[in-house]
This record gives C-alpha cells, structure tokens and sequence, in this order.
C-alpha cells in the first residue's frame, strides 16, 4: 500500500514539475518578448463607422492581441486630430504615431504618387491589388523614409466616382463649370480642370461644409465614403465614373519606429498584414452596399459609358503627357507595364 502511495506522489510530483516548466516556459516565451507598454495615437480622417474606421479598430485589436495587451492603439477618426496633411505633417515631427492617408496628399512628398491619380490606370481591384502589392508598388513606398514617415503597406480606399448638386453628369461636357472639390495635388487639378471642371483643392474635413454650403457643386470619392460622410443629404446626383483609384497608405511616424525594438516591429507588421486583407474585403462589400443605399435614398445615378471613358483619355492625352513628365515617365512607365501585367493574372 505505502508503495503504491509512493508511486502515486512520485507521478503527482512529476506532473506537477511538468506543468510548471510547461508554465515557466510560456511565460519566458511573453517575456523573452522585447515589448514595452506603449500607447499608439491613430488618428484619421474618415467616419468612424466607415469601412476603413471599422479596419482600424481591426489593427488595433490585433496589436493588442499580439503584445499581450502592451501596445495600446488608440484610435481616432472623423479628422479628431486633424486634416490628412496635418496628421501626416505630425507624424514627420514624431507628435503622433500612425495614420493613414491617400496617395494624393502623399504627392507632395514624393511626386511620383501622382501616378495614382492619372485616370483609368487600373481596369479593375485585382489589378490594383497586383500593382500595390508587387515590387513597383513597394517602391513607391519605401521612396517615404526620406521623407519621416515610414509606409506599411496600402489599403483600400477605392475607385472614385463624382457626385455633385447641380445636374446629371453622364459626360465629360457636363462638368463644364461644376466647381468640383478634388484632393489636394496637381494632378488632380489638371486632370479635372482639363476637363472642364473647376477644380478646387480642400481637405476633406471641410468637405461636407462646402457642399451643404454650395462653396462647392460636387466632389468625387469612392461610394462607401460617399455613404459614411452623409455627402448624399447634398448631393442629389452620383456619376458612376470609375476614373481613378487611389488607395490608402498606413504609416507611421519614422522618428517612433525607429525607437522600436524588433519584436514591437513585428507585431505592427503583422497587424498590418492581417488589417489589410479584412479591410479590403469589407470596404468592397461597402461600396455594393453604399450603392443600393444611395438610390434608395433617391440619389440619381448615372455612368460613364466605355465610348466616354475613351473620349474622356483622348481628351486628356496631352495632359497626361505632360504629367507623365512631372511625376516621372520611369514610374508612369513601370506601373502601366505591371497593371497589364495584372490584367492576364
């Protein structure tokens, strides 16, 4: 009897040593985890319940998750701290974490961005996808670190289309005189202004202002955003235009990271990565959605037609060019090369 109660501690003992090494180990395995206690300020410009709000939220779970609760992203959207080039000018001098911006403001940083701005670049998502997520598109992005800002990767922002409150738009001789908010380059102004339009640069948090005011006719944004921001209570006409798309960047600031250890690294890259997938697939689903929407809340829609989207690039050709020439022909020339590239995938 005193020998089986011998056998019986002995194994009681055993597995106990085994649990707490199991225990020891794991606990090792967190803290052998380079990871500070860090609060991430993510600020931007959308709604909250915007597609891209909502896939902020998804990252900072995920960070969260990952640092065992250390890295604590605190989000804050609807332009709370304020415009895209404000929040990006904060991340230069390293007063605010992340972010994530349009390519657009980005061109004035890097001129080369503008290349997302030329219309008709991408027939497609899955072109867009193949172009940003290959070396040319991670070209563009690396160009940033000169620049104090350090780019994660893209995320969706979309195919833009134009509303505005004055009349249907189903050609490019109807923007004849529509004062049209476009984001703040070049080329978007050229592109519009070619066209007829007259373009007027402004941040996106004054937008909605400007249009219930009618400092401005229109605008043009992909259909989610359209929806989120409520541009359909001013906005009685929506052109089905598909004439660019332009997609987010997520950065961060170059003077924090750099004050990052590996592991805290990881983990954002990581975030980021999985962010990226769940924030394009909901933003697509977004856009069906935001336009079924939209009709029912009796927003006339029109659309370009093919023979339109011709007569529109023809219309531009010597604009382009000349833009080709200021954003960089060997850019321009690499991105359509790898967009026909995508077009046979």
């Amino acid at each position: 009897m005193s020998r089986l109660l011998n056998t019986f501690s002995l194994k009681r003992i055993a597995i106990g040593f085994t649990a707490a090494a199991a225990l020891s180990l794991a606990s090792h395995s967190v803290m052998a985890q380079d990871v500070q206690k860090r609060v991430i300020r993510f600020g931007y410009g959308l709604a909250e319940e915007s597609p891209t709000g909502k896939a902020t939220r998804y990252f900072a779970d995920k960070v969260k998750e990952l640092s065992d609760g250390k890295l604590d992203v605190r989000t804050y959207g609807n332009g709370s701290l304020g415009s895209d080039e404000q929040m990006q000018n904060a991340l230069i001098g390293g007063s605010q974490e992340m972010t994530f911006v349009s390519t657009a403001p980005l061109a004035g940083l890097v001129k080369e961005f503008g290349v997302f701005d030329l219309p008709f670049l991408f027939d497609n998502e899955k072109v867009a996808d193949y172009v940003l997520d290959g070396p040319e598109g991670r070209k563009l992005l690396d160009m940033l670190n000169d620049k104090g800002l350090v780019a994660l990767l893209y995320w969706e922002n979309g195919f833009r289309n134009i509303t505005n409150s004055n009349r249907e738009i189903k050609a490019a001789s109807d923007l004849e005189g529509i004062k049209l908010r476009v984001m703040q380059n070049q080329v978007a102004l050229s592109v519009f202004n070619g066209l007829g339009a007259n373009a007027i640069p402004m941040p996106f948090t004054e937008l909605f202002t400007a249009l219930e005011t009618k400092t401005v006719d229109g605008q043009e944004n992909p259909l989610s955003t359209i929806q989120t921001s409520k541009f359909y209570e001013v906005q009685p006409y929506l052109t089905i235009s598909n004439h660019v798309y332009t997609p987010f960047v997520l950065l961060a600031s170059k003077k924090w990271w750099d004050k990052l250890s590996a592991d805290e690294k990881k983990i954002i890259e990581t975030a980021a990565k999985d962010s990226q997938q769940y924030q394009r697939k909901i933003s697509r689903e977004a856009n069906v959605e935001a336009l079924a929407y939209l009709k029912d809340q009796g927003v006339k829609v029109s659309q370009f037609s093919t023979a339109e989207k011709e007569a529109i690039r023809d219309k531009l050709e010597p604009i382009l060019a000349d833009l080709k020439v200021k954003i960089g022909a060997p850019t321009v020339d690499a991105i359509l090369a790898e967009a026909k590239k995508g077009e046979s995938q």
